[in-house]
């Protein structure tokens, strides 16, 4: 009987794992490549990337998965509020003046004017709430942000706005996949102090790509790490957990003292054939949007209009954002090395006008929105690779943070872990992650501790 059994390994599943790594362990992967949704490629000093991108930083448990792991991540140095909107570029200056510098009507400036100051002023609670207090379990502090503004919608918190105005908030508030018109309020503001608050949040890149981390963690725990796996059920019983799958035709059957649900709260339901209905019943509600992401590869060999933005909002285009992911490179390095590295991020609506079309026209119809922002873009293309997640991330909706007290709530040999279960995406997984080996670790050494009691006693009583 092993110790435990993860299912998933993506970034939750990883560092449930890793903390897990001296006990008997089992991680099924369904797919053919470890990692879920981080998902990078190294190109000599750039890498591609898909998923995944900004990290958490010190006092964290993205840092200190970081630190365990050796892995080397810096602050993203470059701008966060660049924006491109009907034919102009803005880069520089204060947010709160764009609306005087993109060609729009008057009509939607004022409208822009008026529902920017009540995003600002609620950005501004949103940083209160999402404070860490000293000594304060994440999960409390995640209740707390959870419920912030949550009893209406983005869209009912702004109010109906012209087209040109409720295009520059949309790519903001959709990056997790919802939109301002399904998801909560606080969750739209929380994007923004993400944006305006680099430091105070999500605000690093990994060194080498993302994938660095996934696949460092993974080749540690070598063949404890089973690819193409896929669990069809997870039984509970009263001393230990029976996972099935199936694996290149084969069925297979292991039995595990406890199990760690590291998928998406979809999967997580149907596997789980006998977990707690209140349980099942939230996960059942949790709501997913797509993302479809590409990433692009460059040979211009001079100084370019990008180099000092990380991350350029692209209202109106088959893409809410793009990320130069060589942003960091750019920073130390003395001399402007050739090319360049991005990622354009089509999450929630975007994605699904993407998801069903193939690949050659999903690269064709980005390609023409970045040689209208950029002119000349394609031209110095030399690689360029799409890929999709139906079910991406998980967003924030009215009514979710009364789902939070049951999703973690005990659920007996079963440990739920994932991006859905908080607001902080990579640093939820991997918290986490870490919560559900900490609570494992606990019952395995009072198990040993109880094992031998019982072989002393055992010993005493025959002597």
């Amino acid at each position: 009987m092993k110790d435990v059994i993860i299912v998933g390994g993506g970034l939750a599943g990883l560092s449930a794992a890793w903390r897990l790594k001296h006990h008997d362990i089992l991680l099924l992967e369904s797919d053919d490549r470890i990692g879920g949704r981080v998902r990078s490629e190294r190109r000599g000093d750039y890498w591609l990337n898909w998923g995944g991108h900004l990290y958490a930083g010190a006092g964290s448990a993205t840092d200190e998965l970081f630190k365990s792991v050796g892995i080397t991540a810096a602050p993203v140095p470059g701008i966060l509020a660049a924006m491109s909107l009907n034919g102009k570029l803005l880069k520089d200056g204060p947010v709160e003046l764009y609306p005087f510098r993109a060609p729009m009507s008057w009509k939607a400036r004022f409208a822009m004017i008026r529902a920017g100051a009540k995003v600002r002023a609620a950005v501004i609670k949103y940083g209160k709430i999402a404070k860490k207090r000293p000594g304060e379990d994440y999960r409390v502090r995640q209740q707390r942000i959870l419920e912030f503004m949550d009893d209406r919608t983005f869209a009912d918190f702004t109010g109906k706005l012209p087209p040109d105005a409720d295009a520059i908030f949309r790519p903001t508030v959709s990056r997790s996949t919802g939109s301002p018109e399904t998801m909560t309020a606080g969750s739209g503001v929380g994007y923004f102090h993400t944006v305006w608050n680099k430091d105070d949040g999500l605000g690093n890149n990994i060194v080498g790509g993302p994938s660095t981390l996934t696949n460092t963690i993974a080749s540690t725990l070598g063949e404890r790490v089973q690819l193409n796996a896929k669990v069809l059920e997870v039984l509970q019983k009263k001393d230990s957990v029976v996972v099935s799958y199936i694996q290149d035709g084969v069925n297979h059957v292991v039995e595990a003292r406890y199990a760690v649900l590291a998928t998406p709260a979809t999967i997580t339901k149907k596997i789980a054939k006998n977990i707690d209905p209140e349980i099942a019943d939230a996960l059942g509600k949790i709501k997913y949007g797509p993302h479809v992401s590409a990433a692009f590869l460059t040979n211009e060999t001079g100084p370019q209009v990008w180099d000092d933005v990380y991350s350029f909002a692209t209202p109106k285009r088959s893409f809410d954002i793009i990320l130069h992911q060589s942003n960091l490179v750019r920073s130390v390095e003395t001399e402007r090395k050739p090319g360049s590295s991005f990622m354009t991020f089509s999450p929630g609506e975007s994605g699904r006008r993407l998801i069903d079309k193939s690949d050659e026209e999903i690269i064709q119809l980005k390609l023409k929105d970045l040689n209208e922002i950029f002119p000349g873009f394609s031209d110095h293309v030399v690689e360029a690779h799409v890929m999709k997640f139906p079910f991406g991330s998980a967003y924030i909706f009215p009514g979710r943070a009364e789902l939070q007290p049951i999703l973690t709530k005990s659920a007996g040999r079963l440990f739920l872990a994932g991006d859905y279960l908080g607001s902080y995406y990579t640093e939820t997984a991997i918290q986490t992650g870490f919560t559900a080996a900490q609570s494992i670790n606990s019952f395995l050494e009072f198990g040993l501790l109880e094992s031998q009691k019982e072989k002393k006693f055992k010993t005493v009583v025959s002597n």
